[in-house]
């Protein structure tokens, strides 16, 4: 956690309301985390994304109580939780975005089309339809984010983790442009994939170049 749990509250607030900005979420579909001191700040249930306040986040233990607020939280609190089994999670968005929401229609991947969906592990997995906050949604959910940083759910949406807020806000919109690419190419013939070695390359030439890293000029 980085601030305190106003300051977090705050934060998640300002990436509701981008998300929905963004289109990627429409009236109250969606939820939004943040793992802190004891627990996890998250979104109360039926919060519309485009109008959330500090007051539409609340705080719940380890045990899933509430401490802080006076909402019930998202009705995917179970899922969320899943994702923090693993240490390196500090954040999870999920979303309704239409494009991830298309791929799960079919397909039951999508392929690593671009280099950028290194970012959050290449290949991602769509999970079979699970009612919402269902213990099977979180259990499969968390399995495929065990491998990475993004997963589509079926009939349903996106969930993407990061280690901060910020990187698993960019990870949904990277996910949804990597899903708008795809659908495009899809009608026009089957999509060419990077080759292993091929991502191997990308990874390495990242490593020794800092590609994407602001820096000073030499």
């Amino acid at each position: 956690m980085t601030g305190s749990y106003d300051e977090v509250r705050e934060q998640i607030v300002a990436s509701c309301r981008g998300l929905a900005a963004s289109g990627l979420v429409k009236g109250t579909a969606g939820n939004v985390s943040v793992r802190v001191d004891g627990g996890i700040a998250i979104t109360a249930t039926g919060v519309v994304f485009a109008e959330a306040t500090v007051d539409d986040v609340v705080i719940v233990d380890d045990s899933g109580e509430v401490v802080i607020g006076a909402l019930v939280p998202s009705s995917e609190l179970g899922l969320h939780a899943a994702a923090y089994q693993d240490d390196a999670v500090g954040s999870v968005v999920h979303t309704h975005a239409p494009g991830s929401v298309a791929v799960s229609l079919v397909s039951d991947r999508l392929p690593c089309v671009h280099y950028q969906q290194l970012t959050f592990g290449g290949e991602v997995a769509v999970v079979p339809f699970s009612v919402f906050g269902s213990a099977k949604l979180a259990e499969d959910a968390a399995a495929a984010l065990s491998e990475a940083n993004a997963v589509i759910l079926a009939h349903h949406g996106a969930v993407t983790t990061g280690s901060t807020l910020a990187d698993a806000v960019a990870n949904t919109l990277l996910l949804e442009w990597a899903c708008d690419i795809y659908l495009r190419a899809r009608p026009i013939g089957t999509p060419a994939e990077l080759t292993p070695e091929q991502q191997a390359d990308v990874i390495m030439a990242v490593v020794t170049s800092g590609y994407g890293t602001k820096r000073q000029a030499e």
